[in-house]
């Protein structure tokens, strides 16, 4: 369904990135994964190649524009193209009003969350022009809904932001042929949590709370996700732009 489309998958050295990065290769793609940790992309990459494909390694902080920069042209300098893009790193920070900790907490969120996705959909979207491309942001649940957390409400802010700025592109790059869309995942069984710096002293309670929290009582997986993203970035969706699609257990519906 991809051969020999050419995807860089951000935040791809674990998670919803590591797994969509592997289902692209899977179907024929050519694959720059991209993150800071390289020992963890270069297990990733690893992994791409039991698929037949080799993927392209870009250690990068994509927060960092000069960083962000060297994704898209070492990616066109390797493979001569771009045609799906996947926005999908992503951190959190906490801080609350009243701890006084939100502006520093909202700085660094937005900083990765957004700026770098603007960023990187700027210095991509000539390239997708070319191929008639698409762009899939990787947003959340929380993108539709105000924090219990008070502590949260950084990256709550960034996944609506983020929401939005996506369907702003969409509409602008409908002309040039580039869609945007956005994939809303609920609590997914993966690391993100700790490797945010959460503590989780029993991570089987924890999971089982969040399980308790959807309607279908069991937390979706990093493959759930993929899919989803694989639809969006495929032709069975090329109707399909500025739209957000919830994977989220149904815990909007609880929640």
């Amino acid at each position: 369904m991809f051969n020999n489309k050419v995807v860089i998958v951000t935040g791809a050295s674990s998670g919803i990135g590591a797994a969509v990065a592997y289902l692209f290769a899977k179907e024929g793609a050519n694959v720059a994964i991209v993150a800071r940790n390289i020992a963890k992309l270069t297990e990733i990459g690893k992994k791409i190649e039991e698929t037949g494909k080799k993927a392209l390694i870009i250690q990068a902080d994509i927060s960092n524009d000069e960083e962000a920069e060297t994704v898209i042209s070492k990616t066109i300098n390797n493979f001569g193209k771009l045609d799906i893009l996947i926005n999908n790193a992503g951190i959190s920070s906490q801080g609350s009003i009243m701890d006084g900790k939100i502006v520093e907490a909202y700085d660094e969120v937005m900083k990765t969350n957004v700026r770098a996705v603007i960023n990187l959909t700027k210095l991509a979207a000539p390239y997708l022009a070319k191929t008639k491309g698409n762009i899939i942001n990787v947003s959340s649940a929380a993108a539709f809904r105000p924090s219990k957390e008070p502590s949260s409400s950084p990256y709550y802010i960034s996944k609506a932001a983020l929401d939005h700025f996506s369907r702003c592109a969409a509409l602008e790059l409908s002309s040039e042929g580039i869609r945007v869309n956005t994939v809303n995942p609920g609590p997914v069984d993966n690391d993100f949590f700790t490797n945010n710096g959460g503590e989780m002293s029993d991570k089987s309670e924890h999971k089982k709370i969040m399980e308790d929290f959807t309607a279908l009582g069991y937390l979706s997986t990093n493959e759930d996700i993929g899919e989803v993203i694989m639809f969006l970035a495929g032709d069975k969706a090329r109707s399909v732009t500025g739209s957000s699609y919830s994977i989220d257990s149904g815990i909007l519906l609880k929640y």
